[in-house]
């Protein structure tokens, strides 16, 4: 395996509105997809079309939701043996409405089963890959995960979507952290993603970054600082843009490219994914990044 991946995973269901809808009204939407979601899941599912070879480890339910999640992983080529599905209990699900534009609102639910425990991954697996790829989602094991992986000379990638418990440990066994705006702004208090990017990196992290939507991101690794806006497309649908992000990020780890290349991967393969349906659909192919000289 190249990258062992260990978070969320979603069944998605992704459909356009034409306006967000007053109270006790109906609003009809179209376009609806259906797709596998979640940050680290999408990730994988990108990072396999690429050519690599993945690991997912992370929690459904015994529900169907959780049978076709699982199948989504699979029809990517991501092994999925690390899924371990909960008896009696539900999986992640989101509803996610995308208005004009692009902006999009997501209802999700998430799974009602115990937390992944480090006694259930597969750290056989784990020490042989290039890359370890986490969101936090499972403190204990994504801390873990990561004392692990350091320890077998594996990298560290993770994508820190919120500031949850956990998530500032992480980062002192981190070689790239990036995170959302959102976490960006609790670490800071206010909106200042230099200022989170240098908190980051006195935490041990050898990259540090932070994704701002559509405003691109700004990156902080060996003395250098990079902002750089996001690249431009017409936007259909942000969702999974920031997994894909990370995926970039991720696979220049693999790689074994200098940072501020896989930082521009990052931000291309994440616009790529605006211009479509759902966090998959748009997902950029081996062959599209070959053309763009990412291969």
């Amino acid at each position: 395996m190249d990258v062992y991946g260990l978070g969320q995973c979603s069944l998605d269901v992704i459909a356009r509105i034409p306006a967000w809808p007053h109270p006790d009204s109906k609003c009809e939407f179209r376009d609806m997809v259906i797709q596998g979601g979640g940050p680290v899941a999408t990730a994988l599912a990108a990072l396999s079309r690429w050519g690599l070879a993945c690991h997912f480890a992370g929690v459904t339910g015994d529900d169907d939701f959780g049978g076709r999640i699982a199948a989504f992983l699979r029809d990517e080529g991501v092994d999925a043996s690390g899924l371990v599905p909960r008896p009696g209990h539900r999986s992640q699900y989101a509803f996610i409405a995308v208005e004009p534009g692009g902006r999009r609102t997501i209802f999700w639910q998430r799974p009602t089963g115990m937390a992944l425990a480090p006694s259930e991954l597969r750290m056989e697996i784990l020490r042989g890959c290039r890359v370890l790829h986490t969101d936090g989602l499972f403190p204990e094991a994504s801390l873990a995960a990561a004392s692990e992986a350091r320890a077998a000379g594996v990298l560290v990638s993770v994508d820190a979507g919120t500031l949850r418990e956990g998530m500032l440990e992480l980062a002192r066994t981190s070689d790239c952290f990036v995170a959302s705006e959102t976490f960006a702004r609790a670490l800071t208090g206010g909106d200042d993603p230099l200022g989170a990017c240098r908190m980051i990196l006195e935490r041990g992290a050898r990259i540090a970054g932070v994704t701002l939507g559509a405003r691109g991101y700004a990156a902080m690794f060996g003395g250098r600082t990079i902002v750089k806006p996001a690249c431009a497309v017409v936007a259909v649908d942000t969702t999974g843009c920031g997994d894909v992000f990370h995926a970039g990020l991720a696979y220049g780890l693999v790689r074994g490219w200098e940072p501020e290349r896989c930082f521009d991967l990052a931000a291309w393969a994440a616009a790529q994914v605006a211009t479509r349906m759902g966090g998959r659909a748009g997902i950029p192919s081996r062959q599209a990044l070959y053309d763009k000289g990412f291969e």
